[in-house]
């Protein structure tokens, strides 16, 4: 099917690996420019720079810091030319759970400021590029999570921040269309996903039980099942009527135990 993104040009932020690192190279089969961001390891960016050159280059940048995302789009600009497409992926969670009255003010600062202040200061750099240069298309899409929408126990700074996102959707939907006509901003939340943020719960065998008695499919995701969401919301032609969505992606779920622990095959996990 034709998606209309060959030779856009799009900025994924958080694409070393998992999500973002299948998104970026769902973008470049379809024949996109893509400015891809890492913060501290290349990861399998490293790994495709080789076979796209024409296409894709790694800028490292740190989300939280507005003179690094602002350089990003520079860069951007400088090498590709105007940015259609931004994909706000960057994140962080603690992946030992925390109960909020045990929870250091540290962590939860730390989370904040790449989780909801990142994807801030990725959208207001994005829509300073789309006033520089006036088109009449532009899409943001911000990588969520389940987190936002149902809450999560002992996480509590990484929901918040997810959930704080549909804020962001519902101001910047309206915002958009005054510098881009035809802008469009939506939100893709993934559910348990097969990524390196999720691999020690995945390895666990009580772990695995519990997260699929939560799913009516019975599996987690691929990253390519969160990057085909993305790729849709993203094309113009496909998706060019749809703006301040929440699209979730995750088997199903709907916040509650739908299953006995004896009907899970948790062999089956990941289809």
């Amino acid at each position: 099917m034709e998606t209309g993104l060959k030779d856009k040009h799009v900025v994924i932020t958080g694409a070393a690996s998992g999500i973002g690192l299948e998104t970026t190279k769902r973008f470049l089969a379809e024949g996109s420019r893509v400015t891809a961001t890492y913060h501290s390891d290349k990861k399998g960016l490293g790994d495709i720079v080789g076979n796209w050159t024409k296409q894709l280059q790694i800028v490292k940048t740190d989300v939280t810091e507005e003179e690094s995302v602002q350089n990003l789009f520079n860069r951007a600009n400088d090498i590709f030319g105007r940015v259609d497409v931004t994909v706000a992926n960057a994140g962080i969670a603690n992946h030992k759970g925390v109960a909020v009255q045990d929870m250091e003010l540290a962590q939860w600062k730390e989370i904040l400021a790449v989780n909801l202040t990142g994807v801030f200061l990725t959208a207001k750099h994005f829509f300073k590029n789309l006033e520089k240069y006036p088109k009449e298309h532009g899409t943001l899409i911000m990588v969520g999570s389940t987190a936002g929408v149902f809450g999560e126990a002992w996480y509590c700074d990484y929901a918040s921040t997810k959930a704080g996102l549909r804020g962001l959707l519902l101001s910047l939907k309206n915002e958009i269309p005054y510098i881009a006509r035809k802008g469009r901003v939506n939100i893709v939340n993934p559910g348990w996903t097969v990524t390196p943020m999720a691999e020690d719960a995945l390895d666990e065998e009580e772990s695995v039980i519990r997260i699929l008695q939560t799913l009516p499919m019975r599996k987690v995701a691929l990253p390519e099942d969160i990057s085909n969401a993305i790729l849709y919301l993203s094309s113009d032609q496909l998706a060019g009527h749809i703006s301040g969505q929440s699209i979730t992606v995750a088997g199903g779920m709907e916040g509650r135990v739908l299953f006995s622990p004896s009907e899970i095959d948790s062999s089956r996990v990941r289809g």
